[in-house]
């Protein structure tokens, strides 16, 4: 990949010196699914598969872009005194929104430059390729500005871009994770504080391997911030009563015990995913401590029909490809990112891999007549520069 992404910056760009090349993984989460905004624990790692970046510097104050994803689109060019949101802008917006915000708080970007990009993460899958962008772009700024921003507060930083320019009312999961991922770790992260724990993913005889509905996400058009608003609305209920800052300060007794003051159903609902999950991903964070990988596995499946029933935001598609998991070799199944489309995740013995592969893409298809594609994935390192 190295060597690929140095061939589509020459052919796009001509030959030029200094030249440097960064990786910004994707993510996955492995179970803590939309309790990253309503003050919960998140358990996700960073993937082998991601964005790999290729940048040199200009002596003007022009900056071009280019993806290889996006080949149709061409180069988009801009300003450093001109990173205004530009719907025509494409994927560059993500980048142009990091920038900008950088400058905004006064670091120092005093040249162009010329940014090539190619990844191997499906978009709109719900892997973060989004987050991937913002935080390739964040790191290369602030290693090659030598800006000084740590990692916690460049994952900050992006979540704003996303909020605020792009208009995706996101939590930190995503950011933080491809900032501070570790390789064969996944990150136990408190969404409020902060704080993380890089906990050892020991899976044994045990994969990860993530099933592509190709139902592609939209998050700004989906039902995303409609959900956030409707936490928002519980939450403000149980603070008529209790001391809360967040759905997810609630215990299951707390939540019993108040719950019959939420307005309605749906609301019920909402708050009991986040009350719920919360619970389930510190248990299953001490069941992969103790090498409990069946009951982490029953966890991960808990958590899809939570979001299936009472988050409501999976789908027919997603729905299916957990039954087909669960059916040929899964020992536990869901969905993972925003929902609405994307991809599960699942832990499958690595001898049963071709069996698996096999029945999910043929059971896939019989059904909706698309292949499925499958990756077996491996914790990466957050973003970083390739040397």
């Amino acid at each position: 990949m190295q060597n690929q992404i140095k061939h589509i910056f020459t052919k796009t760009f001509g030959v030029q010196k200094e030249v440097r090349l960064f990786f910004s993984p994707g993510r996955v989460n492995l179970i803590g699914e939309h309790i990253d905004y309503n003050g919960g624990f998140v358990f996700p790692c960073a993937l082998s598969i991601g964005n790999y970046g290729a940048i040199a510097l200009r002596q003007d104050s022009v900056i071009r872009f280019f993806s290889q994803n996006f080949e149709a689109v061409g180069i988009l060019t801009c300003a450093l005194n001109d990173l205004e949101f530009n719907p025509n802008h494409n994927w560059a917006n993500y980048a142009k929104g990091v920038i900008r915000e950088l400058l905004l708080r006064g670091m120092k970007i005093d040249h162009g430059f010329d940014i090539a990009v190619f990844g191997d993460l499906p978009n709109s899958s719900g892997l973060s390729s989004s987050a991937s962008i913002e935080l390739l772009i964040a790191v290369m700024m602030n290693d090659l500005f030598h800006l000084g921003i740590s990692r916690p507060d460049l994952a900050v930083l992006c979540k704003k871009v996303e909020n605020e320019y792009i208009g995706v009312n996101c939590g930190i999961m995503d950011q933080f994770i491809i900032a501070n991922g570790q390789a064969d770790h996944a990150l136990l992260l408190d969404c409020t504080t902060l704080a993380f724990t890089q906990v050892p993913l020991r899976l044994g005889d045990y994969a990860i391997v993530i099933c592509n509905s190709r139902v592609k996400r939209g998050l700004v058009d989906s039902k995303y911030n409609e959900r956030r608003a409707q936490c928002e609305a519980a939450l403000k209920i149980f603070q008529q009563h209790l001391p809360v800052g967040a759905l997810c300060d609630l215990t299951e007794e707390q939540f019993g015990q108040y719950a019959a003051f939420l307005p309605d159903e749906v609301i019920f609902r909402r708050a009991k995913h986040a009350v719920t999950e919360n619970v389930r991903t510190k248990n299953a964070h001490l069941q992969l401590l103790a090498n409990d990988l069946v009951g982490f596995g029953a966890a991960m499946t808990a958590s899809h029909r939570s979001l299936r029933d009472d988050y409501e935001v999976s789908c027919p598609e997603l729905d299916t490809l957990v039954d087909l998991a669960l059916k040929n070799g899964s020992i536990g199944s869901r969905m993972t990112g925003a929902g609405f489309g994307g991809c599960t995740v699942n832990l499958v013995k690595t001898a049963q891999l071709d069996h698996f592969r096999s029945a999910i893409v043929e059971g896939y298809r019989a059904v909706y007549g698309l292949e499925a594609p499958i990756y077996v994935a491996k914790p990466s390192d957050g973003t970083k520069e390739l040397l």
